[in-house]
């Protein structure tokens, strides 16, 4: 007996999709949205619908969905022509796994482009009871968080820590509030590099970013330059009268460095502002409305200005709803590389010179304690790539502090050779100098060119050791 093959509706196709718990959208060869099914609807929160006619990517910029890189992935998909799978998180917090796969035409164009969306928080919500699934869950919120810091630090900030990823990945969700942050540690961490991220991340980003540095201000001067004063207000004013800071910050960011150098009076009268979002300068009759979000920086310990009655406990609870601590130097060594390498290539640039760093000097690097942290490392690669008269800058033409490093540490180099015959001493010294020549070389050809050496010779020299 012959059977023949129902007929299927294409309505009765879209009840069948629209069934699926499974996200499912289809869009253009371009990417204009066509169709979307009822359960993506429901997993991302918004009506699909409302997107027909209109680029998929626009559910991205309008919806807040968290990407791991800058990229859309239709665009890599029509640069590749190849299915792409990536984990995105919508407004819901939900990460969701989502694949975009191409369907081509008889001529091999892409036609349309069928994304399949399933949550895969469902997978993280387990981790709780199965370790080893929360194991998985936690790599992956760490991965994906760092892939966002990694996409929206850009190459001016350098960070290779977990400690730094983890403070970055906190200043991320920081950002998309208007909570004051209080950032902390040491002198020369990098607190302002930190909170001019928090800003450039937030919605306030096209706004003025307004850093005043307490410790450069004269106490006399403080009231007048942050709240300004009106033409006349007191003697010596300028005749037309000046804006304070704190207005020059007005729908942006006021970002206080050394916040624990503002005196009191002027600590209450910072403590009104905050608390009525308006500022009266000297001399004025009425006050102006202002809306500023606030980051405070400081390397000293507030707690105990509080304890000692120089810095007021209402204030600094307004200023410290979040506090985060950069870690020095010392204890992030895996930034110290990197951060070198960044430097060396940045003063290279300026001063159009090729210096290089030799291997002792980046061995006595990840070993120093960098009690100015990276502004220190900062001003002395500086100072070496200016002075060094030669291409190699080597443990003798290091600073005084870091020379008196320089007779401890080459001992300690010696003592880890012992036991070894010359040969393979060298064969090791010149096994990390090539692996830093490496690390530090944009390429393997600069690499061959610091080392002295030609291109087929490191390659060579590469095969033996393993690099």
């Amino acid at each position: 007996m012959e059977y023949k093959s129902p007929h299927v509706r294409m309505r009765d196709v879209s009840r069948i999709y629209d069934a699926l718990e499974i996200g499912i959208i289809i869009t253009t060869g371009s990417g204009i949205i066509v169709w979307g099914n009822r359960y993506y609807s429901q997993l991302a929160q918004f009506d699909i619908r409302d997107y027909f006619g209109h680029d998929v990517r626009e559910i991205s910029q309008r919806e807040d969905v968290l990407l791991p890189t800058a990229s859309y992935i239709i665009d890599i998909v029509l640069q590749t022509r190849q299915p792409q799978t990536e984990i995105v998180q919508y407004r819901t917090e939900d990460y969701v796994l989502t694949t975009a796969t191409p369907i081509f035409d008889k001529n091999d164009e892409i036609d349309y482009i069928i994304y399949s969306v399933t949550n895969y928080s469902e997978l993280m919500r387990l981790r709780e009871k199965v370790s080893e699934s929360g194991m998985k869950v936690l790599a992956l919120e760490n991965h994906l968080r760092n892939l966002q810091v990694d996409a929206e630090t850009g190459r001016e900030i350098v960070i290779a820590s977990k400690e730094m990823y983890n403070i970055y990945g906190k200043a991320l969700r920081l950002a998309a509030t208007s909570v004051s942050v209080m950032l902390t540690g040491e002198s020369g961490t990098g607190k302002d590099v930190l909170a001019k991220f928090i800003h450039q991340s937030s919605s306030r980003k096209e706004k003025n970013f307004i850093h005043v540095n307490m410790a450069a201000i004269p106490k006399p001067l403080f009231e007048s330059e942050l709240f300004g004063y009106t033409p006349g207000s007191f003697t010596g004013a300028a005749r037309q009268g000046k804006e304070g800071l704190i207005q020059l910050a007005n729908g942006g960011t006021l970002f206080l460095d050394e916040i624990g150098e503002l005196p009191l009076d002027i600590q209450a009268k910072l403590l009104q502002v905050i608390q009525d979002k308006e500022i009266r300068a000297i001399g004025a009759v009425t006050p102006t409305p202002v809306d500023f979000r606030i980051i405070c920086a400081t390397n000293r310990d507030l707690r105990q200005m509080v304890n000692d009655h120089t810095f007021r406990l209402d204030l600094y609870h307004r200023l410290n709803a979040v506090e985060l601590t950069l870690p020095p130097l010392r204890k992030r060594r895996d930034d110290i590389l990197p951060l070198t390498t960044f430097f060396l290539n940045q003063f290279n640039q300026q001063n159009h010179t090729d210096k290089y760093l030799t291997a002792n000097v980046l061995k006595l690097f990840e070993n120093y304690s960098w009690p100015g942290n990276v502004r220190e490392l900062q001003h002395v690669i500086e100072s070496l790539v200016v002075l060094c008269p030669t291409p190699a800058i080597t443990l003798d033409q290091l600073p005084v502090e870091l020379q008196d490093l320089s007779p401890r540490f080459l001992l300690a180099s010696a003592s880890h050779a012992d036991g070894m015959s010359l040969k393979q001493a060298v064969a090791q010294m010149e096994m990390e100098m090539i692996k830093n020549a490496l690390k530090i070389s944009p390429s393997a050809a600069a690499a061959a060119k610091r080392l002295g050496l030609d291109s087929s010779t490191l390659s060579k020299k590469r095969k033996r050791y393993g690099l």
